[in-house]
């Protein structure tokens, strides 16, 4: 749905009969392909001794001979305000479309506030609240049982679609949400790359589409600022095969494929969605996942600067930033008042499937160390294999009022409460 990583954003989609080793065939990835499959199911002290003088992808796992300094950070230096987690999902869900009201909790209050305190995390946003009377029900748990710990987000009604007054319906449903408690909304990768005329049947609806100015403007009103994640990267939209560096992370989740079919392209979404930005200068959107475009930080930077209401959030992406040191800490140095500290963070079991953002002490213990130290080449997420791709990372060691403002100041601002 990842929003997960690429995204937890699918979880409930409709995968019945799906056959993912027949996928794996048909895009050609052959024995390889079923390694991948059968990795996850590895224990961590697996033999991988080559076997006929062969060594599968999903035996590789190299050991660094580098000796370096290895910080660990069990709590950050600042208090820390995550912008990104996913405790609730909407329960029903078909081919990436979320409908009804019906809420699952992913964790309780307590379980959530035990990890929260161990690593200095002073409140979380769960972005995915829902809506109507689930949405209703996940802040009377989250935020009203435990207040300033939680803060709860909305989500569009894609339900009501169909109906000619659906612009005034969600525009209404905004409203609605900020009466009872609801502090932003939450736009998954459903509006751009699941979301359909017919609902889930019929062309795409695009990000643009001016049915949805109403909403936009509803948030303005009511200041509810807008966590935005419509496209992934740019691998995801790519022929799967030898040249894909995100290979191992498409063979576990191939619904994160958006190549060929009649997916619009990376650079189709961002232009669209920086059109939205642009139409609604007084709603504020903070844009997921470092801009969904972490790879291309030139292209984030331009978006930036001729968007004055727009902010990004780190969530499932210091692979990314940290295997480009250089130009993330430059990155930061520059729009230090902007970049939100988030995480995705999916608690387990269903976070197990998402090890960049599985929500556990590990998790945030990497972010720390990212952020804070100037460590070298180590893994970006808790896990045998790296996930979204076989390479690690190094830290920025970034300033003490750069981290405060990423930890804390800027999420501060953007959600409107008093530092």
């Amino acid at each position: 749905m990842n929003d997960q990583g690429g995204g937890s954003m699918n979880r409930g989609d409709d995968m019945h009969g799906f056959d993912r080793r027949q996928w794996l065939r048909n895009a050609g990835l052959g024995v390889l392909g079923l390694g991948v499959t059968r990795a996850a199911e590895a224990a961590d002290d697996a033999v991988c001794a080559p076997k006929d003088g062969k060594l599968l992808l999903q035996d590789f796992r190299p050991k660094s001979m580098l000796h370096v300094p290895e910080t660990h950070v069990q709590k950050a230096r600042y208090p820390v305000i995550d912008v990104h987690s996913h405790l609730t999902w909407t329960t029903r869900a078909a081919k990436g479309v979320s409908t009804g009201e019906e809420v699952t909790f992913n964790t309780t209050p307590k379980e959530a506030l035990a990890v929260m305190d161990r690593k200095g995390i002073r409140a979380m946003v769960n972005l995915t609240g829902g809506t109507g009377k689930g949405l209703a029900r996940t802040i009377a748990a989250f935020d009203q049982a435990y207040p300033g710990r939680f803060f709860t987000c909305a989500e569009p009604s894609y339900g009501e679609l169909l109906d000619p007054r659906y612009p005034q319906i969600q525009a209404d449903a905004i409203e609605k949400a900020a009466r009872v408690g609801a502090r932003g909304l939450k736009v998954l990768k459903t509006l751009g790359l699941f979301l359909r005329e017919r609902i889930s049947e019929g062309p795409l609806v695009k990000v643009d589409d001016p049915r949805f100015d109403p909403m936009w403007e509803a948030c303005a009103a009511h200041k509810l600022p807008v966590f935005i994640h419509v496209s992934d990267p740019e691998a995801f939209f790519l022929p799967i095969d030898c040249t894909n560096e995100r290979w191992d992370e498409l063979g576990h989740h191939p619904d994160w494929s958006f190549h060929g079919k009649d997916f619009p392209s990376h650079q189709a979404i961002m232009a669209a969605r920086d059109r939205v930005f642009a139409r609604h200068p007084r709603t504020s959107f903070v844009a997921l996942h470092v801009g969904h475009n972490a790879e291309n930080l030139a292209f984030v930077s331009a978006s930036l600067d001729k968007l004055p209401n727009m902010a990004v959030e780190l969530g499932a992406r210091i692979g990314e930033l940290g295997r480009q040191p250089r130009t993330a800490r430059k990155f930061f140095e520059r729009y230090q008042d902007r970049i939100l500290f988030g995480t995705d963070a999916v608690p387990p079991p269903d976070g197990e499937h998402y090890p960049q953002q599985v929500f556990k002490d590990e998790l945030y213990e990497v972010y720390y160390r990212f952020l804070e130290t100037e460590d070298e080449y180590f893994d970006y997420a808790p896990a045998p294999v790296p996930p979204q791709g076989r390479w690690r990372i190094y830290g920025l060691g970034l300033p003490d009022a750069i981290l405060a403002k990423v930890y804390r100041d800027n999420a501060l601002r953007v959600l409107g409460l008093p530092s």
